[in-house]
């Protein structure tokens, strides 16, 4: 691991201008590309102090070994080039989208003499007019065989069109008047040239003038009594309806727009386009990425429009682009946009009206989209059964591990510190065995100390159940369940049917502290790793180095769902916890001090002590909180804790620079299980915020209330 400090530049090297960065790794490989309109700004974010940054962001500056940079003049070349390189040179920790398939167009060889109609996928070629992307090539292919009634544009292959020519005769297709056949020199280039164009016309949206002309030319041939002609021309515009109809009208006013719409967690992203043409849906495309870099949704949204767009020019890049969220800044993209249209873009979120119904339908697209990767992934047995195979073959487990247990910490700033215990059984969540804990053995932040008292406990209490069924003696840790392991209604003894692995949220010494604990009771049969969010690396017992799985590893697809499942299981407690000591705070009895306010100073000072060791100076400078308020928040809070320093109401000043708080009332305990154990909370029970049989939580975080250890933000790579 490198220390940024290594080769961050001198002050004064870096200038105060646009421009694009690059961070190479010891091998000299560029690992992160990025943009910034001040460069000193942007790279000075990344030379802070590493418990500052972003996990992510902190991955990639102790992996980087050097930075250089490129002056540019405006932040539209910035972002033209940070695109050619992240195309050239591929760094790993930048988001890259990846289609989720090889989305088929309608393509029109305007670069040949005879322009051919085809289904065409992969990289676009110059010269050729592209119509899509569709779902499926039988959707062109329909289309296509209504349109070459009225359009018999060549469809052959290079192959059957010289083959025709040699021997003069056409294809069938030529015979049944569905093409024209200029293999043979039934109509000239020119005329083809001119079919394909209005063939494209027609494609391309611009479908009302040719149909009335068609429908005059009807009316016309009727009038004159050429009965067959009108006929033919009747069928003509029905199947050119027909055609129509496969795309229906979302947009009343004939919008040209595409709409980008992005769904998120903490791991993935996936993005849906819908491509809107003549007030038609033309086209839809939808992408998938993992999220290795530090990001926003303006960011993602930022990074589906260079992908989009950046090898697009002319009328490929519409008009009017809608998006769920802008980037920041939004001049220089948009301005980019410009650039390749030639014409003025407007890049927007819709607020109202047709397109803001529209939008939502794409965002709930984009949200199907990312559930259906993750349960393709999560739910097929051969994927969970390689990624289990995988987990026993990295740790050198005997048989793949068919129960595993994931542990994790929660806490804000050392106050309501809980654990959360998940369980998998076969790759897959089992609710009904999750259980929670609140650290007892000692007050304060102390993750490793945390982690060895929750393992000692949970394994402590399934020795007990096994000495109080008789069952200890010769039955394996990692065994099946017994009947004597369970209640009279079938189900599990809580904590009696040990895991064949136990994975902790963390690196080598939280795994040190699981393993010390399952030492000193004896357990040697289950295995103990640890996932860090640095470089998702899994730490093993007694080894210096981590191992480090490929980023496309089933096996370390599951570590991290157990990881984060476990991760959320305890926030989800923690923040109840906090919620209902917030409820209950001495803020409660200042007299006109609301809810918002409330949280305000909570979340300005970061807990009531520290609010409480405040001048009344500087609770004013909370806002919204005046003179007066300060002065009865720091009067009520005086009274509240007997042991706290006096307070000088005229001046603000703290008369005891070295308050003693005294202990906090002792809670109720919770009743004591038969070892004599204070008894834990399991899933969906006990105090604090509850799971429901769904996984749903019950209650919520208070909106403006601080986020936990967990959740501190970053700055963005």
């Amino acid at each position: 691991m490198a220390d940024p400090s290594s080769y961050r530049p001198r002050p004064g090297e870096i200038p105060d201008t646009p421009g694009v960065y690059r961070f190479r790794d010891e091998h000299r490989r560029v690992i992160y590309v990025g943009k910034a309109k001040s460069l000193r700004q942007r790279l000075a974010s990344y030379f802070q102090d590493l418990a500052n940054l972003h996990p992510r962001t902190r991955s990639m500056v102790t992996t980087a070994a050097s930075v250089e940079w490129t002056v540019v003049s405006t932040e539209v070349e910035a972002l033209q080039l940070e695109y050619t390189w992240i195309k050239e040179f591929d760094p790993r920790f930048n988001v890259k989208y990846r289609d989720d398939k090889s989305y088929p167009y309608l393509a029109v060889t305007m670069n040949e003499e005879f322009p051919r109609v085809q289904v065409m996928r992969g990289q676009k070629k110059k010269g050729v007019r592209y119509f899509g992307p569709y779902g499926h090539a039988w959707a062109i292919r329909d289309t296509v065989d209504l349109m070459l009634r009225v359009f018999p544009v060549r469809t052959c292959s290079a192959g059957v069109f010289k083959n025709a020519a040699r021997t003069g005769r056409p294809c069938l297709l030529g015979y049944i008047d569905k093409c024209s056949a200029p293999c043979v020199g039934r109509i000239s280039p020119e005329d083809h040239r001119d079919l394909a164009e209005e063939f494209c016309e027609f494609v391309g949206g611009r479908t009302g003038t040719y149909l009335r002309r068609l429908e005059q030319q009807m009316a016309d041939a009727a009038e004159d009594m050429e009965y067959e002609r009108a006929a033919r021309l009747r069928d003509d515009i029905g199947a050119l309806r027909k055609a129509m109809e496969k795309n229906a009208v979302v947009l009343a006013d004939a919008t040209d727009a595409d709409l980008v719409a992005v769904a998120e967690d903490e791991l993935e992203a996936a993005v849906q386009i819908f491509h809107v043409r003549g007030g038609r849906i033309r086209g839809q495309r939808g992408w998938v990425t993992d999220k290795v870099e530090a990001v926003t949704t303006g960011d993602l949204v930022e990074h589906a429009l260079q992908q989009l767009y950046g090898e697009e020019a002319g009328d490929a890049v519409p008009r009017e682009v809608l998006v769920t969220a802008l980037p920041e800044p939004l001049e220089p993209v948009q301005d980019w946009l410009t650039g390749r249209r030639g014409a003025h873009v407007s890049l927007r979120v819709p607020q109202r009206g047709d397109k803001k119904a529209l939008m939502e339908t794409v965002t709930r697209n984009a949200g199907q989209a990312l559930a259906l990767h993750k349960t393709k992934r999560a739910s097929d047995l051969t994927t969970r059964s390689r990624a289990l195979e995988e987990i026993a073959e990295a740790l050198g487990l005997d048989s793949a591990p068919l129960r595993i247990e994931c542990y994790d910490i929660s806490h804000l700033q050392g106050e309501d510190v809980v654990a959360s215990m998940v369980v998998f059984e076969d790759g897959l969540q089992r609710k009904s065995e999750y259980r929670r804990f609140e650290i007892k053995g000692f007050q304060g932040q102390d993750d490793v100390r945390s982690m060895h008292e929750v393992i000692f406990r949970r394994f402590r209490r399934y020795l007990v159940e096994k000495e109080r069924t008789g069952e200890w003696a010769d039955g394996a840790v990692g065994g099946e369940v017994t009947a004597s392991a369970l209640e009279e209604d079938g189900r599990p003894r809580r904590f009696a049917y040990p895991p064949q692995l136990v994975v902790v949220d963390g690196g080598r010494p939280q795994v040190a502290a699981a393993r010390r604990a399952l030492d000193e009771l004896g357990i040697d049969d289950v295995a103990v790793c640890g996932l860090a969010k640095r470089l998702e690396e899994v730490w093993v017992p007694d080894e210096e180095d981590p191992l480090v799985l490929p980023r496309t590893s089933e096996g370390l697809y599951l570590l991290q769902r157990v990881r984060d499942e476990a991760h959320r299981f305890a926030i989800t407690y923690q923040r109840g916890k906090r919620a209902k000591r917030l409820r209950s705070g001495p803020l409660d009895s200042v007299p006109g001090l609301g809810e918002t306010r409330k949280q305000a100073l909570l979340k300005h000072f970061g807990s009531v002590k520290r609010l409480r060791a405040a001048t009344i100076d500087q609770i004013q400078e909370v806002p919204g909180i005046g003179r007066k308020t300060a002065e009865t928040v720091a009067a009520v809070l005086a009274a509240a804790e007997p042991g706290g320093p006096a307070v000088n109401m005229a001046t603000g000043e703290i008369l005891d620079d070295t308050p003693h708080a005294p202990a906090r009332p002792a809670e109720a305990a919770p009743p004591a299980d038969p070892a004599g154990e204070a008894r834990d909370h399991p899933g969906g029970r006990g105090e604090g915020l509850a799971e429901d049989a769904g996984g749903k939580a019950r209650g919520g975080d208070p909106e403006g209330a601080p986020d936990s250890k967990d959740e501190r933000r970053g700055q963005h790579a």
